[in-house]
C-alpha cells in the first residue's frame, strides 16, 4: 500500500505543523474563564502537556486529545504516528496511559483498506503502550485526521509539570529534532527515503522508555524529586516548548545548539529550505524572548522552531541528577542529550549559544 498510497500530498499541513498559531491559540485562551474545582490539578493556565483530575487522595486521572494530519505516506505508519503522539502527554505527564478514544476524520471516497490500515496501525501501537482502545468516533472530512483522547492515571503527587525549573538544573533532550523540516520536504518530493524511515521509527517510538528511566531516578532518589519540569517537544518546536516552561517556572534557559541531536538529513533540509508554515508561525511568536549568539548558523536557528511530531521529552533536572539521568536513559537505548541548563530570569529569556 505505501507504494501506491502517498497521504502527505493530500495534507496541507504535515503532523503537530498543522496546529494553530501558537500566538492566535495563546491570545485566545488567555480571555477564557478559569473554572473553579480543587479536584482539578493540572488544567490549561500554563499551557501544560495534559489535564489532570483528582479522584482521590491516591488515585489522579491524566487526560489529553491529540490528532494529527498525515506525517507519513503509509497508512500504517502514520497510525502508529499518530498514536505514539497521543499517548506521549500521559507520559509527559509522569502518568501511565490505560484507556483510549480514537478520533477519526475521513473522506468517504477514500479507500477503505486505507482507514484499516490507519486504525491497525494505531492499535498496534496501543497494545504496545498498554493502552486499551474502548471505542471512538468518525467524521466524513476531505483531509484525513487520526488520533486519540487518552487516559491515564497517576498518584496525584508525583504528577510531573512543564513548571517548576530551578536555576541551576540541567536541560534534557530524549529525541532528535528535524522531523518537521524533513515531511516538508517530503511533502515537496525532495526527501531520501533512508531519512524519512529514520525520521518515522523516530516519531512511532514511545516516550515510555524515557518516562521510565525518570521514574527508576526519582524512586531512586533520597528526599525530593530531582525531577523538577517535564514536557514533550511537539508542534511548538523546542523553542516554543522551552519557552512555556521558562516562563511558568520564572526563569530563563541557555542551550547549546551544538549538544542537540538532529535527524539524519534535517540540517540540510534547513539549509535547503523546507519550511512549513507552522515552523513560520512559531518563529513569529517565539523570536522576540529567544537570542542566538552570533556563531549559531541560520540554518540551525529555524531548527529550533521546526514543529516535532511524537518528539522527545524536556527535562529540567537538578544537576546532581543529571549523569544518573542520562546513564538511565542510555540503559533503555534513549538517545538523550543534556542541551543546556537553567539560569535566574534575565532578558532574553531564551540564550542560543
Amino acid at each position: 500500500m505505501a507504494d501506491t498510497v502517498k497521504l502527505t500530498a493530500g495534507a496541507k499541513a504535515a503532523g503537530c505543523a498543522a496546529k494553530l498559531a501558537p500566538g492566535t491559540l495563546d491570545a485566545v485562551l488567555r480571555r477564557l474563564p478559569q473554572q473553579q474545582d480543587a479536584n482539578v490539578l493540572v488544567g490549561f493556565e500554563t499551557s501544560d502537556d495534559a489535564g489532570v483530575y483528582r479522584l482521590s487522595d491516591d488515585l489522579a486521572m491524566v487526560q489529553t486529545v491529540d490528532i494529527l494530519t498525515p506525517i507519513a505516506d503509509d497508512p500504517h505508519t502514520y497510525g502508529q504516528i499518530a498514536a505514539a503522539n497521543s499517548i506521549s502527554d500521559v507520559y509527559a505527564m509522569g502518568g501511565r496511559p490505560v484507556s483510549a478514544l480514537s478520533i477519526v476524520c475521513f473522506p468517504p471516497n477514500e479507500s477503505s483498506d486505507v482507514l484499516e490500515a490507519i486504525l491497525r496501525g494505531g492499535l498496534e501501537k496501543m497494545i504496545e503502550a498498554g493502552c486499551a482502545v474502548v471505542g471512538g468516533h468518525s467524521v466524513r472530512d476531505e483531509e484525513i485526521k487520526f488520533g486519540y483522547a487518552v487516559t491515564g492515571v497517576i498518584h496525584p503527587a508525583r504528577v510531573w509539570r512543564n513548571v517548576g525549573a530551578r536555576a541551576g538544573d540541567v536541560l534534557l533532550l530524549t529525541k532528535p529534532l528535524g522531523c518537521g523540516v524533513l515531511t516538508t520536504a517530503l511533502k515537496q518530493g525532495h526527501a531520501a527515503p533512508a531519512d524519512i524511515a529514520t525520521a518515522n521509527a523516530t516519531m512511532a517510538r514511545l516516550n515510555r522508555d524515557a518516562a521510565d528511566a525518570l521514574h527508576e531516578l526519582e524512586s531512586a532518589a533520597n528526599g525530593g524529586s530531582p525531577i523538577h519540569a517535564v514536557t514533550d517537544v511537539t508542534g511548538f518546536g523546542l523553542l516554543g516548548h522551552a519557552r512555556e516552561m521558562a516562563v511558568g517556572s520564572g526563569v530563563s534557559f541557555e542551550i547549546d545548539h551544538a549538544r542537540i541531536a538532529f535527524l539524519p538529513g534535517a540540517i540540510e533540509a534547513a539549509r535547503t529550505g523546507f519550511f512549513s508554515a507552522g515552523l513560520k508561525n512559531n518563529r513569529d511568536f517565539i523570536a522576540s524572548c529567544a537570542e542566538f549568539a552570533g556563531s549559531v548558523a541560520e540554518e540551525f536557528r529555524q531548527l529550533l522552531f521546526d514543529p516535532q511530531t511524537s518528539g522527545g521529552l524536556l527535562v529540567s533536572i537538578s544537576p546532581e541528577a543529571a549523569q544518573p539521568a542520562l546513564a538511565a536513559l542510555a540503559r533503555r537505548k534513549v538517545e538523550a542529550r543534556a542541551i543546556g541548563r537553567v539560569v535566574p530570569k534575565t532578558s532574553p529569556l531564551l540564550q542560543v549559544l
